[in-house]
């Protein structure tokens, strides 16, 4: 994105698709991609779309390869126009030529796209080239729908008056235009036919009705003609102007008035024998066109000759249906629920896709020959999805309507032993226990009764079944596990059944695969526990078949070592059957082991149990080199995590090698969560990361296929809702298989080859009958379709932004890459990655997280500085000197922080990385696209976020203040009753959310504890400082700043260098906000930190108390059972001086309490010493202690009042604001100065410069912003801009030089600053993004140039080069 020097140019925009259309080919000028018959090795397919824009440079027609997911070519097509569609128009069978209509709005444009037949695929334009051929004139009306009527050379042009307008292709004038007799205003039109004699109109009214009518030629006598010449720049006096020789009227065919709603689409079928209509009522009908003359379409006559048949109705979406597509056999809907349904012709549901988020599917399209279908919506994605290579969730009626080849099997057999067995089950009954695939046509069950059977599934008609063996008789079998090797000499395949009996016996069976029934080699016993003891047996795969564990309902593995028992020495007989018991492993958690990896080259066992907790045990290679004649070994444990899925199972464990100096584990778990942690040197188990799946209840293993280089790789989770089983992609977001079989707690198997796509089987036990679902086909001549062209981004409104910054995470300087980090109302924060080289494009998109509860993400901050505070600062407080804390440079904690509804404080710790996987199990980030270039690699290498910590308040219960106490205690002057409306709160559970925060980290040297402090304001009219130690993720509650008469909208932060005064007044932490009264107000928190941080010294809290380990999901794993111990009651009496917080905790210490929702909580004691007594957790099998640390402090939080508040600045809410610190400066003093610009709700921008001087002992001082006489601050300059957009002003950005600010006007605005304070518009630029929310800037200084990011309804970059010689300096943003 090249942009000129002082202007502004948008870039790429990153939000919702409009509209899609396929490039016809001339054998087939309907769906068919025109190069999949031209060109198959280099363009299988190109799907060209454009996506809605209102700015001058941001409507972009797309093209892409859709076999390789490349973006071929982009350009710009419109200027401040919104697009509505495309309608393409193929060449000859040798012509690589295509002509588009382009429309959006009252415009229409002509353009021609070439594509080159001998080009270089990897040339930056792809060999696509577009043109534009002819500019339509404006139109009174919005265009609805285009046509290209091929026999008249002409082009159809549906308009929202319910006209049509006719162009002529080759004279370029505007020959006719028809308006139905029926006038009406319209939401939706659709027109069919290939001549002006045959076109159909279909027209949807905003009466929730549906008008057909068409055009019929009206011969016209040689004196009623009149000349088509003229201007054509209006169209209004067209209505009569004749076509040639003819002129043409509008014949109304039918009303039809059975939908509820307003109609929203309409389609027609390919020969127009059938139209469809979907609506708000959420309803599709499909319309058949009965004609009674064959000569219709070339009559001027009336409804009489047709009739419109209603033949189906459909009902299935849960919301209004956007888009349709209808043919002889299948129909299609798409709507704003976000799923796209396929339906048969007699209204039975084939298949629902549902992987789009946000606010629905505003396209589908499909190609009946190709049997791709294409979806595209508000989260930006264009998903692909081959028909013929969907599951089908069909059992009982097979179905392949439309030439879909589902290549899938769906069957049932019965086991030998319970076949021709009816009724219930009873203790005597032989049924199926459990189930293993070895293979695709090999699988292994195992019956009440002991039995093991092989069968063999090649052929459909004929199962072969072999007994194997009865293990135990009269005792069932309880477990099974079954590992595949290889043999080194016969490359045959060899299968090792390992049972586990009622008696507690392990039974092991060697087989190898022959060509008619399977051999046994080998079967021996042992007994590896009491009775009714043992419940599972493991293979290892590290371990290979030498050994396998065994697990008892205590939680102890067991390791045996089976080496010699299962390749047997042929010269000693005995050792053939020798079994050795080699470790014990226990864990301290009592519950049964339900999954284990060990990793001896790392030397550790990792195992995970049925109430979520998993434990690490030491696993030294000597074990693996075990003498059968040595005594077994007791391994103790090293560490454990409670709560690792909560209260639910954990279901597999992975152990991930790595060249640092720690691994990697993956976990899933019953709460549909993967979890990522890392074990280290320090011997502990630490939480950095998750992905929870939201349409998995419970996820079984994570699979990541070995596809080969000409298959993408891709991850998939494996799980189970309530009664489905599901194969999810996890790079893409897609549902590949969804089977219904009962749920997990019936026996299952599943066995995915290498693309799941392609091959993948499940059975399921159901009754006596064993329900076998196999979708296999060859992939070696098949290329994996991608399933995401485009980015997926977030699917709603999003709220928030803030760069990440380059030097956080790079070392590489001039970096072209750069990182934007939103937060969204669907409730997620995402990174975003932007190239600001010549492609200007957006790179990937992240999923970082979800907030807890679903609760919207309302503001982020991201922190990269560290201060650092030497001990005397809090220690020897005495001297009045602060003059110690300096600016860390080394080492830094950079740190993301997002807030949002139900006060949901989420934080995220950025750990600059050079990956060697960056496969979703190893970062724990999803990848949206399969989009890939070597600058995606760099940049997604670059750097990973992992959560760090979540503070919720907790569900209070206890008595609250009445409604409007708040108010009236503000207007009495009582400020320490300035509290929130918590009765309703509780009513209400939490309905309270979190509008802005701003944060800084303080770093202190002697306890080598680094703070965060972070300032939140909540809707409630409160602001809060809180506190997070790091690394222990504990949350205090610092300081309560009051009174707040109206909620703060905006909050930011000043930390003055102590060398910018003359009397060492000392480092000075000022907080600024905006609230919606128009005020700005300024706090001082310089004494309350330095006061917590002396107090943090003194008690070491993080000595005591145990830290938050793990995230809430709120689906029920809330990190483990917690229970609370208090000194005393639970329900606190308020005592003289205390204060309640917004949380409902209350203090008693000066610094703050930490927050009983996390970890612990804080009370006060009755002792007259003043001590405090914390009551910890109950975690992890450690009995809470009561510690006392004492204080010499108030028992009370802090509250401080403001510092100075300008009242008025603005006529009513201050949105946004922005701090800069300059250099240079008009004024004498010698004091830093600081630039304040802030927009509000009343279309204004105010900027005004300050300096600050000592704040020792100041009060309060309420002053309209002209006065100057505050001792604290001191106002020098002030200038606003009263109508600085047309809209209310919602970002603003400065660095004392350049100013920038967006607003709801759908502009972004360059502001030139002057020294003396004044400022002036010095460019304006259209953006794309409607309903813009929020604006940040990096300044590349390196490169001259600003990034302007901008941000609502999708996102969209913004270049500005200033002048040459007028680049300016300041000191950088606060």
């Amino acid at each position: 994105m090249a942009a000129g020097r002082g202007h502004l140019r948008p870039g790429s925009y990153l939000g919702d698709v409009s509209a899609l259309s396929f490039l016809p080919s001339a054998a087939r000028p309907l769906l068919l991609a025109g190069t999949l018959l031209l060109l198959p090795s280099l363009f299988p397919s190109l799907l060209g779309l454009l996506r809605r824009g209102t700015v001058r440079t941001g409507s972009e027609l797309l093209v892409y390869e859709v076999g390789a997911a490349r973006l071929i070519a982009s350009f710009q097509v419109f200027d401040g126009v919104r697009v509505h569609g495309i309608e393409p128009r193929g060449g000859g069978p040798s012509c690589s030529n295509y002509s588009l209509a382009v429309f959006g709005e009252r415009r229409v444009k002509l353009f021609s796209l070439g594509v080159g037949l001998d080009v270089d695929v990897d040339a930056e334009d792809g060999g696509v080239q577009l043109e534009l051929e002819q500019r339509l004139p404006g139109f009174d009306h919005w265009v609805l729908d285009a046509r290209f009527l091929e026999v008249d050379g002409l082009l159809a042009i549906g308009l929202s008056d319910n006209s049509v307008a006719l162009w002529d292709l080759s004279q370029l004038v505007l020959v006719n235009r028809v308006k139905s007799p029926e006038k009406c205003l319209l939401y939706s039109m659709r027109m069919w036919g290939n001549s002006v004699t045959e076109l159909l109109i279909a027209s949807g009214t905003i009466l929730n009705e549906i008008l057909i009518w068409k055009l019929a030629p009206q011969i016209l006598e040689p004196s009623l003609l009149c000349s088509n010449e003229g201007d054509t720049q209006g169209v209004n006096n067209y209505e009569n102007v004749l076509l040639r020789d003819k002129q043409y009227i509008a014949v109304h065919l039918g009303r039809l008035k059975e939908h509820e709603g307003s109609i929203f689409r309409i389609a027609w079928s390919s020969d127009g024998s059938k139209f469809m209509s979907v609506s708000d009522d959420r309803s599709a009908r499909i319309w058949r066109l009965s004609f009674q003359s064959q000569n219709f379409v070339s009559q001027a006559t009336t409804q009489n000759n047709v009739e419109i048949i209603p033949e189906l109705t459909l009902f299935g979406h849960s919301a209004r249906i956007w888009d349709c597509y209808v043919s002889d056999s299948i129909v299609i809907t798409a709507g704003e629920d976000c799923t796209c349904c396929i339906w048969r012709m007699d209204g039975k549901l084939i298949k629902m896709f549902k992987e789009h988020i946000g606010r629905g599917i505003w396209r589908c399209l499909y190609d009946p020959s190709s049997l791709l279908l294409v979806t595209a919506g508000f989260d930006s994605a264009i998903k692909v999805h081959h028909l013929c290579n969907s599951s089908f969730d069909i059992v009982e009626d097979k179905v392949a309507s439309a030439g879909l080849n589902y290549d899938s099997e769906v069957f049932v057999i019965s086991s030998p032993t319970v076949a021709g067995q009816y009724g219930p089950l009873d203790s005597k009954s032989e049924y199926v226990r459990c189930l293993h695939f070895a293979e695709e046509n090999v699988l292994y069950v195992a019956t009440n009764n002991g039995y093991l059977h092989h069968a063999e599934l090649s052929s459909l008609e004929d199962v072969r079944w072999t007994k194997i063996i009865q293990a135990a008789e009269k005792a069932p079998i309880i477990c099974m596990d079954v590992v595949t090797t290889y043999s080194e000499f016969s490359l045959n395949r060899e299968d090792i059944v390992a049972l586990g009996d009622g008696r507690g016996n392990v039974t092991i069976v060697r087989l190898t695969s022959c060509n008619l029934e399977p051999k046994v080699d080998i079967i021996f016993t042992w007994s590896a526990e009491k009775d009714r003891q043992l419940l599972g047996v493991y293979w290892c795969k590290s371990l290979e078949c030498s050994y396998i564990f065994t697990a008892d309902p205590r939680g102890s593995l067991k390791l045996w070592s089976i080496r010699n028992a299962l390749f047997p020495n042929t010269n000693d007989i005995s050792a053939s059957k020798k079994v050795s018991l080699v470790a014990v492993f226990e864990s301290s958690f009592g519950a049964r082991i339900m999954c284990l990896d060990a990793s001896p080259q790392d030397e550790i066992l990792i195992a995970g149990d049925k109430k979520g907790n998993i434990t690490a045990f030491p696993f030294p290679k000597k074990l693996i080199v075990h003498d059968s004649s040595a005594a077994q070994q007791k391994i103790p444990l090293c560490d454990r995590f409670k709560g690792a899925h909560g209260i639910s199972s954990v279901t597999s464990i992975r152990i991930k090698n790595s060249t640092s100096d720690h691994v990697e584990i993956n976990t899933t778990g019953g709460d549909g969560c993967i979890c990522f942690f890392k074990y280290g040197r320090t011997r502990k188990i630490e939480f950095f990361g998750m992905s929870q799946v939201k349409e998995l209840g419970t996820i079984q293993s994570v699979f990541a296929n070995l596809a080969s280089e000409k298959q993408l790789r891709c991850t998939y989770a494996i799980g189970f809702t309530s009664a489905d089983f599901i194969i999810w992609d996890l790079e893409n977001d897609t549902k590949m298989v969804q089977i219904s079989c009962g749920g997990w707690r019936r026996p299952y198997s599943y066995y995915l080859g290498t693309v799941p796509e392609y091959q993948n089987c499940f059975a399921f036990v159901k009754d006596y009958d064993i329900h076998i679902r196999r979708h296999w086909t060859a992939t070696q001549d098949k290329k994996l379709l991608p399933q995401v062209l485009h980015l997926q981004f977030h699917g709603r409104e999003v709220h928030s932004l803030c760069f990440i910054d380059q030097a956080s995470y790079s070392s590489i300087e001039n970096s072209s890459h750069l990182c934007v980090a939103t937060g969204c109302e669907d409730e997620t924060v995402r990174l975003t990655g932007y190239s600001t080289d010549s492609s200007g494009r957006w790179l990937s998109s992240k999923l970082l997280g979800e907030h807890v509860g679903g609760s919207a993400v309302r503001a982020t901050c991201f922190i990269h500085r560290t201060y650092t505070l030497i001990d005397k600062s809090c220690n020897d407080r005495s001297n009045g000197t602060f003059d110690d804390t300096v600016l860390e440079n080394k080492e830094n904690t950079s740190l993301l922080i997002s807030v949002g509804s139900k006060q949901v404080l989420t934080t995220w710790i950025l750990q600059p990385r050079v990956a060697e996987n960056r496969q979703l199990c190893l970062t724990g980030l999803d990848v949206d696209s399969k989009q890939s270039s070597e600058n995606t690699e760099d940049y997604d290498a670059a750097m990973s976020f992992q959560w760090l910590s979540t503070h919720v308040p907790p569900k209070l219960t206890r008595n609250r203040f009445k409604a409007g106490h708040a108010k009236q205690n503000f207007e009495e002057g009582n400020s320490s009753a300035v509290q929130p409306n918590l009765e309703i709160m509780d009513q209400m559970e939490n309905d309270w959310r979190y509008l802005s925060v701003t944060a800084f980290l303080l770093k202190h040297v002697a306890t080598k504890l680094t703070v965060c402090f972070v300032a939140v304001a909540c809707s409630d009219a409160t602001v809060v400082l809180r506190a997070l130690l790091l690394p222990s993720r504990l949350w205090f509650d610092v300081a309560l700043l009051v009174p707040h008469a109206s909620p703060v909208l905006v909050l930011r932060h000043i930390i003055v260098s102590a060398s910018q005064y003359n009397d060492d007044a000392g480092y000075t932490y000022l907080i600024v906000s905006g609230s919606t009264d128009g005020n700005i107000t300024f706090w001082n928190l310089t004494e309350t930190i330095h006061d917590f941080m002396q107090q943090v010294s003194e008690i070491q809290p993080h000595m005591a108390i145990d830290c938050q380990k793990r995230p809430k999901t709120g689906r029920g794993s809330q990190g483990g059972r917690r229970r609370w111990r208090s000194l005393t009651d639970h329900s606190l009496k308020k005592q003289n001086g205390e204060t309640a917080l917004p949380d409902g905790s209350k203090q008693s210490i000066s610094c703050g309490a930490a927050n009983s929702s996390e970890t612990y909580a804080v009370e006060e004691s009755d002792d007259s010493t003043n001590t405090q007594s914390i009551a910890l957790e109950e975690s992890d099998g450690i009995s809470t202690q009561n510690t006392m640390l004492s204080s010499n402090q108030s028992c009370d939080i802090p509250e401080v009042r403001p510092m100075h508040i300008f009242s008025g600045v603005h006529q009513s809410g201050v949105n946004c604001l922005h701090i800069s610190e300059m250099e240079n400066c008009s004024c004498s003093e010698p004091h830093r100065s600081y630039r304040i610009i802030s927009g509000g709700d009343d279309q204004a921008v105010q900027c005004f410069s300050f300096t600050v001087e000592s704040l020792a002992s100041c009060s309060t001082n309420r002053t309209r912003l002209n006065l100057h006489d505050n001792k604290a601050l001191k106002i020098v300059h002030q200038h606003k801009v009263p109508s600085a957009h047309n809209a209310a002003v919602k970002g603003i950005w400065t660095d004392g030089i350049w100013a920038f600010s967006t607003g709801l006007d759908q502009r972004i605005r360059c502001w030139k600053m002057q020294s003396s304070g004044e400022f002036a518009e010095y460019s304006h630029a259209i953006i794309s993004v409607p309903e813009p929310e929020t604006l940040d800037v990096f300044h590349d200084r390196a490169k001259k140039k600003y990034q302007i990011v901008v941000a609502g309804r999708g996102m969209q970059m913004v270049e500005f080069s200033p002048p040459e010689g007028d680049f300016g300096k300041a000191s950088g943003v606060v």
